[in-house]
């Protein structure tokens, strides 16, 4: 069974429309500031296993409707920036895409969840050329992103490893120090920002005086 049915097809097609358009952004913004927008640009898209297990999981029969407009992270998009201003403005960026809508953005950044996770979620559903599997000519598929500094994308991968290992002892003390951990790498990452921001703040005296 192919859950993505005859759309399979477009789905590559649309993560390399995107892909583009964020490379492009990244170029523009490196040409004007001398920063680099992003350091890391991963995508995917869920296979045909993973879709239909979360499918199972989340209860909803696993039909290619439910897979594309249902779960909605067929397409998937984890950009690590080099500093938390970075995330904002890449944020900004895509609501102002054209033919994109924000339907879903949680801020995990002022919102840490309980054991110290840090991200940024949004959903992106994006107009196409292609037809959709509800007969739209100009097709609406739906783009999982999360944005995350370096710091924030170690610590969740990390955790995202141990997360799933067997017989863990001391798991209360571990959660503990996986908090305690996530904390301070916060901490470094405001730290960055504020070294950044005085850097720029110099270069913009210097450029005055002179």
């Amino acid at each position: 069974m192919n859950i993505y049915g005859d759309y399979e097809k477009y789905l590559e097609l649309i993560l390399e429309t995107l892909s583009k358009e964020v490379y492009k952004l990244n170029d523009e913004y490196k040409n004007k500031t001398g920063y680099k927008l992003f350091e890391h640009f991963i995508s995917r898209i869920k296979t045909n296993e993973s879709m239909i297990e979360k499918c199972k999981r989340r209860e909803f029969e696993p039909t290619t409707y439910n897979a594309l407009k249902e779960i909605k992270d067929a397409i998937g998009v984890r950009i690590v920036c080099g500093f938390v201003d970075d995330i904002y403005a890449l944020a900004g960026m895509f609501k102002k895409m054209p033919n994109i809508n924000v339907v879903e953005e949680k801020d995990y950044i002022l919102n840490v969840k309980p054991n110290g996770y840090r991200s940024y979620h949004m959903i992106l559903e994006i107009i196409t050329n292609f037809p959709d599997c509800e007969g739209n000519e100009n097709g609406k598929y739906y783009i999982e992103v999360q944005l995350r500094t370096i710091a924030m994308d170690s610590w969740a991968s990390l955790e995202h490893q141990m997360k799933y290992k067997k017989y863990i002892r001391n798991h209360e003390r571990i959660t503990k120090e996986l908090k305690r951990c996530a904390d301070e790498l916060a901490s470094c990452d405001l730290n960055m920002q504020t070294i950044k921001n005085l850097i720029e703040e110099s270069d913009n005296n210097e450029n005055i005086i002179s």
